[in-house]
Formats: structure tokens, C-alpha cells, sequence
């Protein structure tokens, strides 16, 4: 077949929406400190990754996984406080769930609401299931728009709404009583995506039978799981049926399985890693408002900040820091409201200070 044809039958198939969309980049990865992807940057101790690659060697990879992921389902329930009655549902990863919730909702004309800037996927599995995306801009300070979030909520009577919290790429964790609001007026699902959830000071999780409409997301790869590819979702066991019926069989693996439950065993070394980041983030903040050029650091709840260089240099901070060995994320063309913004992920106390080093010599030069 030649090109033109086969151009020509992509062309006549595949949904115009689709072919406008680009592909989510992820960097390959290379000889760098890696502070660009909100990774828990402590690996396991040595005496632990044996363990645990023991108690995989007892996994029988012949079989079927539990298609229900019961064990693991029960001692997240307990591990994260889920309120009794709320059913639990599992995903490969965040994505996953997000893209099933779409599939749930989707019909001729219908929409996904979001604050922006926000989680980018939000868009891209929305326009591949087949809904309409609308965005509304987030206040100063990255603030929800509770006036313009409630406005485009009539206007547009969104099948579900996604709302980060805290929100990824800012790091700020929204008004609650502003976002309680938009929960009870929205018309359709409103989902509270807690991704970074462990370094903030609030969650909607106790909440989640309180309102018919409210489904919470959380994943475990904030943590120090991202290798996992686990997530789930809380809300009423009405929607949680309806939800299921998406669900693909064993679509959690043995593999996963077995490790999420190991991790469990090892909740503390999670939980240490945890309180270390939070401790970081505080003395990156101050190390980063300390370098001359450095126009604005943002206040976060999640494991990551975002600044503001000098204008017009992102793309120069980001290229100078990669040649020193050190890759973040340029955040600079990705929205309006992101000019000459860069985000770096905590990382471990010699990660960071190799990371402001860097940065000091790059704005300096």
C-alpha cells in the first residue's frame, strides 16, 4: 500500500479530534537527576528490594490475577481511611480510571469542565472518549474561579467535572468551601482528583457519601509506587456498580497486586519518605526565592513547585539545567497563565541542592 493510500484511509477514519491532538510526551529517560515528574525521589533500602523480590518469586505467573483485587482493595480501605459504605475501585494507574469515568458519561454534545491550568490528560482522554473539553482559567494566585467555575456549570452543564486537589502543575490545594460549592451546584460527576493527596493538608475522601455526584481519585505513584501503576477511585456503590461494568478483567496485575500489598506491609518506609518530601519542599522554597531572577515561587501541597523565571528564559533555564545534569519541567507555552514558569519536583537533599546550584549558575550567566 502506498503512503497516499494508507494517508488517505487514516485521513477517512480516524476522528478528526483525535488527528488534532498530540501525543503525551514523556522524556526518555538519561544520565540526570530526574526532578521532572513528581517521583518520590527514595527508592526502597537494599534489604527491603530483596524481600520484596522474594515475595514475588511466589506469585504463580501461570495464573489469572484476582480479577476483584480483593485483598488489596480491603487494606487500602483501611490504609486510606476510605468511610465505611463508600465503595473502591481500582485502575491501572490514574489514567485509567479517568478515561472509564469518561466512557461512563459520554453521549452526543456532552462536556468535561475543568479548571486550568490543570492535570493535562484531562483534555487528551476527553477528546479520546469522545467528549467535548472546556476549560475555565483559574483566578490570580491560581486560585479557583468560583464565579466562572459556577457560571460555565450552567452554561455548559458538564457531564463531569475534574477538579485537582491540590492541583498539578500549580501545587495549591483550592478554597474548600469554594469548591464544596461547585460540587453541590455542578449538574452531572464531579470528581476530586487527589493524586497528592499524602503532602497536603486536606481531603475530600470522608466526604464522599455526602454528596449523590462526588467520586475521589487517588494513585499511589506520589508515594513512591509510580512503577505500580495503581489508582483508585471512592464514591457511592451506585456509581461504583456502574462504573465496574467498564472495568476490563484483571486489569490490576498479580504482579501489581503482590507488590502494593508488600508495600503496605512497609507503610512506615512510604510514610518516612513522605515526611521528608514535605520537610524538603519547605527549604527548596526558601532556597529557591533566594536566587536573584527567580520572580516567583508558588506556595504547594503536593510534591513539587512551580516558578517564575525572567521573562522569555524558560526555555534557556531548562536547556541550561539538563547540560548540568539536571532535567525539570518547562512549563512555558503549555498555558497562557504558565509564562515563564518551570516546575521542579522535590528531590532528595543532595538532588536539591545540586538542582539550585545549577540554577544559580544558569540564571547568573
Amino acid at each position: 500500500m502506498s503512503r497516499s493510500s494508507r494517508s488517505a484511509l487514516i485521513d477517512a477514519w480516524v476522528r478528526p479530534e483525535v488527528r488534532a491532538l498530540s501525543a503525551y510526551h514523556v522524556p526518555p529517560p538519561a544520565d540526570v537527576i530526574k526532578l521532572d515528574a513528581m517521583e518520590n525521589p527514595w527508592p526502597w533500602p537494599g534489604e527491603l528490594v530483596e524481600a520484596w523480590q522474594a515475595a514475588l518469586s511466589e506469585v504463580p505467573l501461570n495464573r489469572y490475577p484476582d480479577a476483584g483485587a480483593g485483598e488489596l482493595k480491603a487494606r487500602l480501605r483501611a490504609a486510606m481511611g476510605i468511610p465505611e459504605g463508600a465503595a473502591l475501585m481500582l485502575g491501572n494507574g490514574s489514567d485509567e480510571l479517568i478515561l472509564l469515568i469518561n466512557l461512563l458519561v459520554a453521549g452526543p454534545g456532552r462536556v468535561v469542565l475543568t479548571p486550568g491550568p490543570g492535570f493535562a490528560m484531562y483534555r487528551i482522554i476527553a477528546v479520546n472518549s469522545g467528549l467535548g473539553y472546556r476549560e475555565v482559567p483559574l483566578a490570580e494566585d491560581f486560585e479557583l474561579d468560583e464565579t466562572a467555575m459556577r457560571a460555565a456549570l450552567r452554561e455548559v452543564q458538564p457531564a463531569v467535572v475534574y477538579i485537582a486537589y491540590p492541583n498539578n502543575p500549580t501545587g495549591n490545594a483550592f478554597n474548600r468551601d469554594a469548591l464544596a460549592r461547585v460540587i453541590h451546584e455542578a449538574p452531572g460527576l464531579v470528581v476530586v482528583d487527589e493524586a497528592y493527596y499524602a503532602f497536603a493538608n486536606d481531603s475530600f475522601l470522608p466526604d464522599v457519601l455526602a454528596y449523590p455526584n462526588l467520586l475521589v481519585m487517588r494513585t499511589v505513584s506520589k508515594v513512591g509506587l509510580a512503577g505500580l501503576r495503581l489508582g483508585l477511585v471512592a464514591g457511592h456503590p451506585d456509581w461504583l456498580e456502574e462504573l465496574e461494568k467498564l472495568r476490563l478483567p484483571y486489569n490490576i496485575s498479580a504482579l501489581t497486586q503482590a507488590s502494593a500489598n508488600f508495600a503496605l506491609d512497609h507503610r512506615e518506609q512510604l510514610e518516612r519518605s513522605v515526611a521528608a518530601i514535605v520537610a524538603e519542599r519547605g527549604r527548596l522554597a526558601e532556597g529557591l526565592a533566594a536566587i536573584p531572577g527567580v520572580e516567583r515561587v508558588w506556595p504547594s501541597e503536593a510534591n513539587f513547585l512551580t516558578f517564575r523565571g525572567p521573562a522569555g528564559a524558560a526555555g534557556r533555564v531548562h536547556s541550561g539545567l539538563r547540560e548540568r545534569g539536571v532535567l525539570i519541567k518547562n512549563l512555558d507555552g503549555s498555558h497562557p497563565q504558565l509564562a515563564d514558569c518551570l516546575r521542579v519536583t522535590v528531590g532528595r537533599p543532595e538532588e536539591n541542592a545540586r538542582f539550585l546550584a545549577a540554577l544559580g549558575q544558569v540564571l547568573s550567566g
